[in-house]
């Protein structure tokens, strides 16, 4: 079965003094923590074994959050990362955990809504072989990873933040790799960064054609949170979305009792629990109160 990593590691200093004392991936997006997204996702992708990493100060605040991951039917393990080294380092960080499996890796600030999301994600995750990315069209691709791909959805290059970008597909940070992806990152050399890049295991996986290229489509939303506008417009969307539409966006509980990872019993103490809050009430009219 794939499992799955989050990396909610770094600093998030381009939010200071927001993130001053508090990881960034614990900041709210409107009504939950924003690591409540990302888990959504691989949740969807019918991923229950996870691997939360992140830095010594901030770890202990997501296992208090989470807990074991029983709540939500899934089974939370967590890794310290002492300093940014790259993103595939994740997948080194994760070796043990994964075990020979194939994975999936998410970004703990990345945000995606959509309802073509689930089955493309469900699709994606049975395929056990090479590297999956995902793209989304947008307007200025400089600030990205950007992929060209041929007539045939095929991937002929890949750039990081071009000035005179091939395509407008921009790299989200999600990725889906099988078991190869510990070993090939392992092989890295630092870039003049310091750092072992993420596009440069895209590389590798390109070089003995397994690289794989999925676009998000229309009707999708990726958001970013990487400054106080970005984060507040992420906030904005989310709240529009839950109530024009009644339902909540990456409601962990919501997806897990749909899947039936958890039971009536189970939904009804967390909703007790959060009696008092809106979530808390939403979970309720779920159980048909």
């Amino acid at each position: 079965m794939r499992k799955g990593i989050i990396l909610a590691g770094g600093k998030g200093t381009r939010l200071y003094p927001l993130t001053s004392v508090v990881s960034k991936q614990l900041l709210h997006v409107y009504d939950k923590p924003m690591v409540y997204y990302p888990l959504s996702l691989l949740m969807f992708a019918n991923i229950r074994d996870i691997l939360v990493i992140s830095t010594p100060h901030d770890l202990p605040k997501y296992e208090e959050l989470l807990g074991d991951g029983s709540d939500f039917g899934l089974n939370l393990s967590y890794k310290v990362q002492l300093a940014p080294r790259g993103l595939p380092e994740a997948f080194i960080l994760a070796e043990d955990f994964l075990d020979g499996a194939p994975s999936a890796l998410i970004l703990g600030d990345n945000i995606f809504f959509g309802s073509g999301i689930p089955p493309l994600l469900e699709k994606v995750s049975a395929d056990r072989e090479g590297m999956h990315i995902f793209s989304y069209l947008v307007q200025d691709p400089r600030e990205y990873g950007v992929v060209e791909i041929n007539e045939k959805r095929e991937v002929i290059s890949i750039e990081e933040k071009p000035q005179n970008p091939k395509s407008n597909l921009a790299l989200t940070g999600l990725y889906f790799c099988d078991h190869q992806a510990p070993a090939l990152a392992k092989a890295l050399k630092p870039s003049a960064r310091g750092e072992i890049e993420i596009i440069d295991l895209m590389k590798q996986y390109h070089k003995i054609e397994q690289l794989k290229m999925q676009q998000f489509g229309r009707g999708t939303a990726w958001l970013d949170t990487g400054n106080p506008d970005s984060l507040l417009d992420a906030s904005n969307f989310i709240a529009t979305i839950e109530r024009r539409q009644g339902f909540k966006v990456a409601c962990l509980e919501e997806i897990a009792f749909n899947k039936e990872w958890i039971n009536r019993e189970t939904l009804e103490r967390l909703a007790e629990k959060q009696r008092n809050s809106f979530y808390g009430k939403y979970l309720y009219t779920l159980l048909g109160y």
